[in-house]
């Protein structure tokens, strides 16, 4: 009986890497046919697109405490699962660092955005906008179309 439980269990355990491979493998590649479900970072990119109206609403009116949070939100946007990052950056190869650039250029604009609304110096808010929006639009034009091609199958999904 001791020897039966025990070639099962290393059975078992030879076997765990090849699982854990598999799934890695299923999660980076969609299966053919199927309908891909949303990445998180849609969601995510849906808010910001969300925070970025809440900031020209709060700057038209004067409305700075509103501008700060909007920016503060999208400086401090949360992250997709682990599991999507890792489908994300095999997909982005070795455009990451560029990637992960627009990224941090955004947080540091959204930062600067926030701060300038803070202080309410409109002048200094709208500047600030106007670098967080170009570094938006930057990373949209480099990415947009080929995640939504690689993703999703189609060019245009917002």
């Amino acid at each position: 009986m001791g020897l039966t439980g025990n070639t099962t269990a290393r059975r078992g355990c030879r076997s765990a890497p090849w699982v854990l491979l598999t799934a890695l493998v299923c999660s980076v590649q969609p299966v053919a046919g199927l309908a891909a479900e949303p990445l998180a970072l849609q969601g995510i990119m849906k808010d910001m697109g969300r925070n970025m109206q809440a900031i020209v609403d709060g700057l038209s009116r004067e409305d700075y405490a509103k501008a700060e949070r909007a920016a503060l939100a999208i400086a401090d946007h949360p992250q997709p699962p682990v599991g999507e990052k890792i489908r994300v950056m095999s997909f982005i190869g070795g455009n990451a660092p560029r990637f992960k650039a627009f990224d941090g250029e955004t947080h540091d604009n959204a930062k600067a955005l926030a701060r300038a609304s803070k202080s309410g110096n409109g002048e200094e808010a709208i500047a600030a906008f106007r670098k967080l929006q170009s570094s938006c639009l930057a990373c949209h034009q480099a990415f947009r179309q080929p995640f939504q091609e690689h993703f999703y199958g189609k060019a245009d999904i917002r």
